[in-house]
């Protein structure tokens, strides 16, 4: 157990390293932006290889020796520095990260700023609530922003790098804890290139997905430990107790993954008690004079007391995520005690994606292939095969989870199926590492055959020699591709104008060139601190750049429940329907949250206007955005200002 933690210390370490020295060096280049110039992609992909083959490097000396410490660092600083120089150098000449500051990353931003600004576990915008979206990745990112003296939204792209990198190299080395080392690191680095083509705009969620594949082999080796012939009691139980610390700390990052593996867990230890019965049944058959039915004997209490052992390990588990997730939970469900309604709109998103089974292994494409291979030695290797049972096992517990998804749209929400997918690609993918593994090792056995002991140890080699040649290829193939299956996310990082008003791709800056004079208009008008301000707009990027605390969410689906999100936009069209300043001031002060302090606004011929958004789900998209418009009159008081800065209009309350 010591030497494991050791192991995935010196993994985490090493690659917390690697990616800091590379981000470092790659930050102080002048290459040109990605979109405007093929540059950027010839050093990505030069670095590319150079990293693979670093890997490969490390990858032979453990084939020679399975304990080789140069091996291990080889293997280690090479995948880390795959996974920064495919993000970083792409992105080398903007401060954003992939997708900039739109779409879902507006208010992922907005997290770690606000998770910057302040060590409680706050609500991203409301004030006075506790966080109802994990916090722990941008908690963490947010005391290191803070440590650095780093504006948040400036640290967010070489945090979700280097986190990345981190979970991509202790995914690696949690493999070698599971299978031989060479092996261990050949699946790291697919699952590498997997999860940074298919993942990494939500790195928050893809440090946990890339550690999936390797906990649930680890978990089901757990649980069905028992099974073994003359296992000892405590046999299993350390991979017990590290599939409930896993469960823990995912549930501090990401709900839907920890919830999909707690679900691919539950189905585990049902099996393993299962297959207990079952067993204790037959080897009863075997010994007794005249057996009842299978399925009696399955339900005696002897069989079914053999059954319980799984059941028990998962509960112990079960209890270790549970106490872990509290540190992130607690606020939140304590609060959620004293609410009288909690209404979410989370899961309330059925794109084409979601209403289809995922199937991967059917894409022409090398990825297609590789999943193609997985599921077939899935089932191939499915009766003596640890590994492919836990990975079968979580591959039909995807399809489970899709098909519940989809009935579960009868009950008006869904299961978010569709954000599986690079679980499913990750599982598939690992499975058909594994799959060329065998394939490669039985080429190399019929190279042997029929041979002098001379010639068949130099057809032997040949053969190597030529699957490692053709697996190098293959990995430069798809990595190089990465870049291009990311094109729009890079490009939306390229356009977005960022908290210091500059677009990199040099084109001129939009509204957000604008959001520095705004916040000191803001600043020099209230008394409190930008992190106990209330302000009402609907120009999000400004509660991503500062971290203002605001009135209303983005969007209902990544609003906090507790916020009252539709009685919120209820009450600021009502405000907009009052007849003078008197009576806006007064309905201002009788809604139940902090009122705004600060207004920014967009001026139009009828007054100030705000875009609202209402959810409409089940429709695609399932987001209805509308206008509303303040009439001038409403802010005809002493106790307003108005500051006009762009395309802005302030409005300060005294």
């Amino acid at each position: 157990m010591a030497g494991a933690l050791g192991s995935l210390a010196g993994a985490g370490v090493v690659a917390a390293a690697v990616t800091g020295a590379g981000l470092f060096v790659i930050d102080r280049t002048s290459l040109p932006a990605f979109t405007t110039s093929n540059m950027t992609q010839a050093l990505t992909t030069l670095l590319q290889v150079a990293s693979l083959a670093v890997i490969t490097a490390g990858v032979l000396l453990l084939r020679r020796d399975g304990r080789s410490r140069r091996g291990r660092l080889f293997s280690w600083a090479g995948l880390s520095a795959f996974a920064t120089v495919t993000l970083a150098v792409p992105l080398s000449a903007t401060r954003l990260y992939l997708f900039g500051i739109s779409v879902d990353q507006e208010f992922r931003t907005q997290f770690l700023t606000r998770m910057t600004a302040t060590a409680g576990l706050h609500d991203m915008n409301y004030a006075d609530l506790p966080s109802y979206y994990p916090a722990g990745w941008f908690w963490v990112g947010g005391r290191l922003a803070d440590l650095l003296n780093m504006p948040g939204w400036e640290f967010y792209k070489p945090y979700a790098i280097g986190s990345l990198a981190v979970a991509i190299v202790v995914a690696a080395a949690l493999w070698s804890r599971l299978i031989r080392a060479d092996l261990a690191v050949m699946t790291a680095t697919a699952q590498a290139a997997i999860v940074l083509a298919y993942g990494s705009p939500e790195a928050y969620g893809a440090i946990v997905a890339v550690l999936i594949p390797p906990v649930l082999v680890l978990a089901w080796s757990g649980l069905r430990a028992s099974l073994r012939p003359g296992a000892r009691r405590r046999t299993g139980w350390a991979a017990v107790i590290a599939t409930g610390v896993f469960l823990g700390i995912s549930a501090c990052m990401y709900t839907l993954y920890t919830a999909f593996a707690a679900f691919t867990v539950v189905l585990m230890a049902l099996a393993a008690a299962v297959a207990a019965a079952y067993l204790h049944a037959r080897d009863a058959a075997v010994t007794g004079r005249t057996p009842a039915p299978l399925w009696r004997r399955m339900l005696a209490p002897a069989a079914l007391r053999t059954a319980v052992s799984p059941l028990v390990r998962l509960a112990a588990a079960g209890i270790i995520a549970g106490l872990i997730a509290l540190i992130v939970w607690a606020p939140y469900l304590l609060r959620m005690a004293d609410h009288p309604t909690v209404d979410s709109t989370a899961m309330h998103y059925l794109p084409e994606s979601g209403a289809l089974l995922p199937l991967p292994m059917f894409n022409a494409s090398l990825l297609g292939a590789l999943s193609l291979l997985g599921l077939l030695w899935i089932v191939l290797k499915f009766r003596a095969s640890v590994r492919a049972q836990a990975l079968g096992i979580a591959v039909a517990a995807i399809y489970l989870w899709t098909l519940l998804s989809m009935a579960w749209t009868v009950l008006g929400s869904t299961l978010l199926s569709f954000r599986l997918e690079p679980v499913l690609l990750l599982l598939l993918g690992a499975a058909g590492v594994f799959a060329v593994f065998d394939i490669a090792r039985w080429a190399v056995g019929r190279a042997r055959l029929y041979q002098p002991a001379a010639v068949a140890g130099v057809r032997a080699r040949r053969t190597r020699a030529v699957i490692t040649v053709l697996g190098v290829i293959a990995a430069i193939m798809f990595a190089q591709n990465i870049p291009h299956v990311l094109q729009t996310e890079i490009s939306v990082a390229y356009s977005d104008t960022d908290g210091y008003g500059e677009r990199a791709d040099k084109y001129p800056p939009g509204a957000a060139a604008y959001f520095d004079e705004v916040d000191a208009a803001i600043m020099d008008q209230v008394n409190t601190p930008r992190d106990d301000t209330v302000v009402l707009t609907t120009d999000f990027p400004f509660l991503s750049y500062y971290p203002y605390l605001g009135f209303q969410a983005i969007t209902s689906h990544y609003a906090n429940p507790l916020g009252d999100f539709a009685a919120r936009t209820d009450a600021i069209k009502q405000w907009t329907e009052a007849r003078d300043a008197d009576e806006f001031l007064s309905e201002l002060d009788s809604v139940p949250w902090r009122p705004p302090q600060a207004f920014i606004m967009r001026t139009s011929a009828d007054g100030y206007t705000l875009r609202l958004s209402a959810d409409v789900y089940p429709n695609d998209p399932n987001v209805k955005v509308f206008t509303v418009t303040f009439p001038r009159e409403l802010f005809d008081s002493q106790e307003f200002t108005k500051t006009e800065i762009g395309p802005f209009t302030v409005i300060v309350r005294k």
